[in-house]
């Protein structure tokens, strides 16, 4: 073994700090195979620690089989498969990416603005959460009754949906409660129709749930409703207040086409109502579930308009559906915090949810209308903006004879990270390339320093 000084930091335990070096000399080929540990009493002489501190740290080797003990022998290294180490070691493509620049600027679309969170409000809620007796047990397998009623109400406010608090499923995401979904339609139905483009996780649920997927086919002006007479399938996921990624909206007459064409077959619609808040140019369409709340599931959550981190979301069921759900999952536990149910529920009582929109979606509205701006400012003729009526973000479409994978490449090359947007799209493809830009948690020197940098690095 090579002879190296210990040198002990504060911030963990010896022995641990003695496993771990021990560890790497293993993993680097620094002591080979069969070679003898040095005994218990002569590494803590020599590193001035207890015997019981390097006993651990061997036990600790031992445990994770680094190392045998061989009686009164002694400790010795034992032979390890190559592929345990390799990532240790530094590869050709960890040496590529770590000449990669770190993104100076994130144009994700999965983030919420952090300066204009309400950490005050959401704290003191917290808090008097936390001394509620009702707070320390587990929640019910549905979402909790003060949650889903204050979500009853807001439904009703906001998007004209009249429903029971009874009716209200509360779940984690969307995904999941998409998941759970399937299980129960999967009975009576064995395809879907998706929207080409459409959102890639909603897609996965279904296939996993072997569901057949038939496709609606969607442009930048809407979707081509034609092509559901050639459809076979009883059911069918949109989201036509904010379509993900074109962002635009199903107008009052395909609305109720399409209400008709489930009444017609009687089947169901899954109304993805993901971000609805966030409308700039006039107030949110009605939901399809205000219109025929018999024939159409309705889905809503809190990531988009308050926090992802909160794993909030919540679906709204027709009575047979309901029936069938709660039959099927009423001794299965509750798939999101009770902690973040009773808060959300306070939050809303007290009003700061309605204020918190309010508030956002002037801020929004604002980062919006800069983006939009600083991008036709720089870009002009080159590019196409997609979506900027709602949302938290904006398609481009280049006119720049370059590929997907080139623009995102270049962007990356000056620190900006953009995002593709061909995972939505399945035969619907598109000619030119499609850069998704979210701009939520940006500030107006951020937006207009990653333009200038998608300007350099693209024209």
């Amino acid at each position: 073994m090579k002879n190296t000084i210990f040198t002990f930091q504060d911030h963990s335990p010896k022995y641990k700090q003695i496993y771990e070096k021990f560890k790497a000399f293993i993993e680097q080929g620094d002591i080979k195979a069969g070679e003898p540990l040095p005994s218990i009493r002569q590494l803590a002489d020599s590193l001035h620690v207890s015997r019981n501190t390097t006993l651990l740290a061997y036990e600790q080797l031992v445990a994770e089989g680094y190392v045998r003990s061989e009686g009164r022998k002694g400790y010795f290294v034992n032979e390890l498969e190559p592929l345990l180490f390799q990532a240790t070691r530094s590869t050709p493509h960890s040496r590529q990416a770590e000449l990669m620049p770190v993104a100076r600027i994130d144009f994700r679309a999965d983030v919420v603005d952090q300066t204009h969170f309400p950490v005050k409000a959401w704290r003191r809620i917290s808090n008097q959460i936390l001394t509620a007796k009702d707070t320390y047990r587990y929640g019910e397998p549905f979402g909790e009754r003060c949650l889903r009623e204050q979500i009853a109400a807001y439904l009703l406010q906001s998007r004209g949906v009249r429903t029971d608090p009874n009716a209200v499923i509360i779940g984690s995401s969307t995904q999941q409660m998409l998941l759970y979904l399937s299980l129960v339609l999967k009975r009576d139905f064995s395809s879907i129709i998706v929207e080409d483009p459409g959102y890639d996780g909603a897609r996965e649920a279904f296939q996993l749930n072997r569901f057949t997927l038939e496709t609606l086919p969607v442009y930048e002006t809407g979707a081509d409703f034609s092509q559901l007479a050639h459809t076979k399938s009883k059911l069918i996921y949109v989201a036509p207040s904010h379509h993900s990624p074109y962002g635009v909206s199903m107008t009052i007459q395909q609305r109720h086409a399409l209400i008709h064409w489930a009444n017609k077959r009687q089947g169901y619609i899954i109304e993805d109502d993901y971000d609805s808040e966030f409308r700039y140019t006039q107030q949110p369409f009605p939901a399809l579930a205000s219109i025929d709340s018999a024939r159409v599931v309705y889905l809503g959550n809190f990531s988009k308009c308050f926090l992802p981190g909160i794993r909030l979301s919540y679906m709204v069921l027709p009575q047979p559906l309901l029936d069938s759900y709660k039959k099927h999952f009423a001794h299965f536990e509750s798939t999101t915090s009770l902690l973040s149910q009773f808060a959300m529920a306070k939050f809303m009582e007290e009003g700061e949810w309605n204020r918190h929109i309010k508030r956002m979606r002037l801020v929004y509205k604002r980062k919006m209308q800069h983006f939009v701006s600083e991008l036709r400012n720089h870009f002009q003729h080159n590019i196409t903006v997609i979506g900027e009526q709602s949302g938290l973000y904006v398609l481009v479409k280049v006119h720049l004879e370059r590929s997907e994978e080139w623009l995102i490449q270049q962007a990356s090359l000056l620190g900006v990270k953009v995002y593709p947007t061909s995972l939505y799209f399945l035969k619907n493809k598109t000619a030119e390339p499609i850069i998704r830009l979210g701009f939520s948690n940006l500030s107006c020197d951020e937006v207009k320093l990653g333009v200038e940098l998608l300007k350099r690095a693209w024209l």
